[in-house]
């Protein structure tokens, strides 16, 4: 049993018993579930917003729900249907709102939509993205009257803002899956008339309450933490106001309650109250250590307690500095994936329930990465909230497409991130605001700087954008695909690794036999009939043996110029992308491939490939090893075996017999040649340089296929009849051992009883299996969504498949509050994942090697130049005058050394090849071509002490790409190509960047 689920059986004993601590808001409840008792009709109506309008014929939901959610995976991103949507609801207050202020939060729609309350429009919202808030107090009908809310939503994808017909930037065809409609949740607040005001900006325009900590002492446990809240006065007459803050852990346990000064708010105006104490004894938010407090904000007057704010929260430190990234004072190396926002399922998009979006996002950390960075869009406060859950890090960009913008659409982008920071400030998790998916102007970065400075200036985050790389305001930076070293900002690669393989595909040794490139190189769309992409995706056609391979040689680039390995460092990256993804294909299937997981979250070998070699902050901290791949072939295969261990050499045995060590290639994979396969077990044993075990994997050849397993996974509280909770079903194919059959492919047929929507699997096949209740396993095992309905009761799902022995399960909806504004909010009932415990003490890595300065540089043409070629700076570069003659530069160093690597950049890094020799003090050390790279290259040299390293050119230069596979569906050059042009000459030294490193 996984520790996951053990945490959840713990969890379900403590609410047996009584004992757990659920953020439970009680008599001081102000925010509701108003999710429940949804209408929605597809077209326009122009009559949708008046109250006798006919509306019984509509579809009933349960929110979050897209209308096109039935297409997610079965058409590609760019068929996603458009259309105006209409959106319903009849509902009557509770009591309690008498006298008191309504609003109503929408955390997003798609696109944009106008807001109608008993008839009158309340209002628009129009960025797709972000979380909106509307004042419905004087449009109600009170004392238990039915009132009726209608939702126009507009999805095209040309969707122009109705007051500058500009279009925005991020209502992109290529990444931002166009799930239409309500795909988020919808909340009621229910306040006095003088209240802390919602951190909605858009269309209320206030700012809510601000929690944050200073002078945090990690060691010492202790912090001074900080609350303070928007207060608006709507009483015909001033009050004076006493604010109260309560600090709650995670067991309920009251850890400090201190108040501010009283404040005087006058009739109809505006304040902001704070109050501020130390608290000793904090645990703090880190890396899968997602602990969080409950900080109750409370205004009394007159001693009475009128209004009450809950936030969950959490407190760290940060440090973004020489090149590196400190949480809570230990530095950590970022390692994780860049996913869309929209992180979707199959016939469901992304409005799944919050226990869902837990069980994503901790694999992600079960995977040992520390970092999402969400891409283009800021992520809808669900998903934030689970990071905050699963200890998980996360890089919240506004939104954007693949360049700067001017006018309107900057305008537009602007005003979306000061949105953004003002919803999701108080979540630890976000460690970086992203400014922009391609480099934006120093202007514009300072705007952002500005609007983070001004809403956020105590939330420890780092602004930045990807390419940043020669900014003076921007705090961090980092390419795409590439490696980036810094003494100064960190940077980290934005995302890397474009490989592509179906789960499905083990190798071209078993069924189905893949060979590397096989399949279409179009795509012709099922709808249309018609080839919608046809261009060369052969490259992104792998099977899983390739594909995890790709992922280690992609990660040692970074790995090998980790903090520790001198002064100028890389601090991570991240890898594109963590879960198969309707957005951006390439290659054969209408949807993106290049997840470590499925579409499903099922694991390919690539995931268990990162847990080996992510699970420390910087160096190696625990031992792994796994064997890529299954065992169950035929007697006549013989075939290349493949390790992932973080060990120092790996021997492999066959049913108890040695065949050896394997070749040692960027530092993680262990290669074993032409293994003759044997019926049995294959384990392969990890030790350390003296010879000590340190881990060991074995895989057993599983038996023919006799039976199908299910095991059911639901929400820890209970499998909720509320008509959107979805249970999560796996199905295996077994042996007579229970041994899961890594060749199995049977389509499996399904039978469902009871209250419960069939929302079904993926597969390869026509429409991708979409809402087919026949599903083939893939490699031995598959997943199936099942939706509840508001109605409770049993549910059973039958599996058979010919030749194998069927199997039912039984399981129960829980009733729970299904009214029209439910005290019910399933994020306040999950658990926080604390597996990895708090930051470890002491270091995260030893210094490898040491860089020896450079402090000034000779050559005999451009020499005002030769600093660039050692300043810190990726976008510049020192370059001889395209003669052989002049191809030189020399270094001086801060002291006599003995060198024994250098680290180069030179230009073209990716495709040209530069013969050069490199001498000390005159004395040749090294002689050859430079390879070809995603960044830096390591060359070693002879060990010679001196002062003076001279590189020089030998010979002509060659030019050809060697990353190939490295294409862009907009057919944009990478950077360094684009660098590289006709008009270089082939005696050309560019130098981008060198350091000089002496062994300690």
């Amino acid at each position: 049993m996984s520790a996951y689920l053990k945490n959840i059986f713990t969890l379900l004993f403590l609410v047996i018993c009584g004992q757990l601590y659920v953020f439970s808001q009680s008599k001081t409840q102000e925010k509701y579930n108003f999710n429940n008792g949804w209408l929605l009709a597809v077209g326009d109506f122009p009559e949708g917003s008046k109250k006798n309008f006919k509306d019984s014929d509509w579809k009933k939901i349960t929110l979050p729900r897209a209308f096109n959610e039935d297409e997610a995976f079965r058409v590609p991103i760019d068929s996603l249907s458009t259309s105006i949507i209409w959106y319903r609801k009849h509902f009557r207050l509770p009591k309690k709102a008498n006298g008191k202020k309504v609003f109503l939060e929408f955390e997003g729609i798609r696109f944009g939509g106008e807001f109608f309350v008993n008839g009158k429009s309340i209002g628009k919202h129009e960025n797709g993205v972000m979380a909106v808030g509307f004042d419905i107090t004087d449009y109600l009908n009170k004392n238990g009257k039915e009132n009726f809310i209608a939702v126009r939503i507009d999805n095209s994808w040309d969707y122009k803002e109705s007051t500058s017909q500009s279009k925005f930037q991020w209502n992109d065809k290529n990444f931002n899956a166009n799930y239409g409609g309500i795909p988020k949740n919808v909340y009621l607040h229910i306040k006095d008339k003088i209240y802390q005001t919602l951190p909605l900006y858009s269309n209320l325009g206030t700012t809510g309450t601000y929690i944050y900590a200073d002078q945090i002492n990690i060691s010492k446990k202790s912090a001074l933490i900080h609350a303070e809240s928007q207060v608006r006065n709507e009483y015909s007459f001033d009050k004076n106001v006493r604010y109260e803050v309560e600090i709650k852990d995670l067991d309920g346990k009251t850890v400090k309650t201190f108040s501010g000064k009283n404040t005087l708010i006058p009739a109809g105006q505006t304040a902001t109250v704070s109050a501020e104490n130390q608290v000793e004894n904090l645990n703090f938010w880190s890396w899968g250590y997602g602990y969080l407090y409950h900080v109750k904000t409370t205004l009394f007057v007159d001693d009475k307690a009128l209004d009450v704010v809950n936030t969950r929260t959490g407190f760290r430190k940060t440090r973004f500095d020489e090149g590196m990234v400190w949480l809570n004072d230990r530095v950590i190396q970022l390692k994780g994936y860049a996913q869309r926002t929209s992180n979707e399922w199959p016939a469901v998009g992304m409005s799944v329930p919050a226990w869902l979006s837990d069980y994503s996002n901790k694999l992600m950390v079960d995977s040992n990465a520390n970092l999402v960075r969400w891409m283009h869009v800021t992520p809808w406060k669900q998903d934030v909230e689970s990071c905050d859950r699963v200890g998980l890090i996360q890089a919240m960009p506004a939104g954007d497409a693949e360049k700067d913008v001017v006018g309107r659409r900057w305008e537009q982008r602007a005003e979306l991130m000061r949105d953004a920071i003002i919803y999701n400030r108080n979540n630890p998790s976000i460690l970086f605001y992203e400014s922009g998916n391609e480099s934006i102007s120093e202007e514009h970065m300072a705007e952002m700087k500005a609007i983070r400075d001004q809403y956020d200036p105590h939330g420890g985050r780092a602004i930045g954008s990807r390419e940043m790389l020669d900014s003076k305001i921007a705090e961090y930076g980092g390419e795409m695909l590439y490696i980036n070293k810094s003494a100064n900002i960190p940077m980290w690669a934005t995302e890397y690794c474009r490989d592509e393989a179906l789960r499905k595909y083990w190798d071209e040794y078993s069924y189905p036999f893949h060979k590397n490139g096989d399949g279409s190189n179009e795509y012709r769309s099922t709808v249309t009939n018609t080839v919608s992409k046809k261009t060369d995706t052969k490259a992104y056609n792998q099977n899983q043996d390739s594909f995890a391979i790709a992922d280690i040689n992609a990660w040692y680039d970074y790995y090998r110029v980790r903090p520790g390995t001198g002064t100028r460092v890389s601090s991570g990256g991240v890898n594109i992308i963590f879960s198969d993804s309707n957005t951006h294909f390439r290659g054969a299937e209408n949807y993106r491939r290049s997840g470590e997981v499925d579409a499903m979250r099922i694991p390919k070998d690539a995931f268990f490939a990162h847990q080996v070699m992510w699970d420390g902050w910087v160096d190696i901290e625990k031992y792994r090893t796994y064997i890529i791949g299954h065992w169950n072939y035929t007697p006549e295969i013989t075939k290349d075996v493949f390790v992932v261990s973080n060990g120092e050499k790996v021997e492999l045995f066959i049913n108890g017999k040695s065949k050896g060590f394997g070749e040692r290639s960027s530092a993680f994979l262990f290669s074993f040649k032409n293994i003759q396969w044997e019926e049995g077990e294959i384990s392969a044993v990890s030790y350390n340089s003296e010879g000590k075990l340190l881990s060991k994997a074995e895989i057993k050849t599983a038996g023919k296929p006799v039976s199908i397993r299910l095991k059911e996974m639901h929400s820890p509280d209970g499998f909720k009849a509320d008509g959107a909770d979805l249970a999560l079903v796996e199905i295996e194919v077994v042996d007579a051992q229970g041994n899961r059959c890594p060749l199995a492919n049977n389509e499996i047929s399904f039978d469902l009883k009871g209250p419960a929507e069939w929302r079904g699997g993926i597969a390869q096949g026509k429409d991708n299996y979409i809402l087919s209740k026949v599903l083939p396993v893939e490699s031995g095992v598959n997943r199936i969504l099942l939706r509840s309905t508001n109605r409770g009761g049993k549910i059973t799902l039958t599996a058979s498949a010919e030749g194998l022995a069927s199997k039912s399960i039984e399981f129960n909806t829980v009733s729970v509050d299904n009214k029209d504004v439910s005290d019910y909010i399933s994020g306040h009932h999950l658990p926080s994942n604390l597996e990895r415990g708090q930051t470890p003490k002491g270091n995260s890595f030893t210094v490898k090697r040491k860089a020896v300065k450079i402090v000034r540089a000779y050559s005999s043409v451009n020499q005002n130049e030769v600093k660039f070629s050692y300043d810190d700076n990726e976008l510049s570069e020192w370059k001889n005058d395209g003669n052989l003659a002049t191809g030189w530069i020399t270094y001086e160093l801060e002291k006599d050394a003995v060198i024994n690597k250098v680290e180069l950049k030179p230009a073209g890094w990716r495709s040209r090849s530069y013969p050069i020799k490199i001498l000390v003090d005159d004395q040749e050390v090294y002689s050859g071509n430079t390879e070809k790279s995603l960044g830096y290259i390591s060359i070693p040299i002879k060990p010679v002490k001196g002062r003076f390293v001279k590189i020089q050119l030998e010979g002509q230069t060659t030019t050809k790409d060697a990353y190939n596979d490295i294409v862009e569906v907009t057919g944009k050059k990478q950077k360094d190509a684009e660098s590289i042009s006709s008009k270089d000459k082939n005696n050309d030294l560019r130098i981008v960047e060198v350091e000089f490193y002496e062994e300690l």
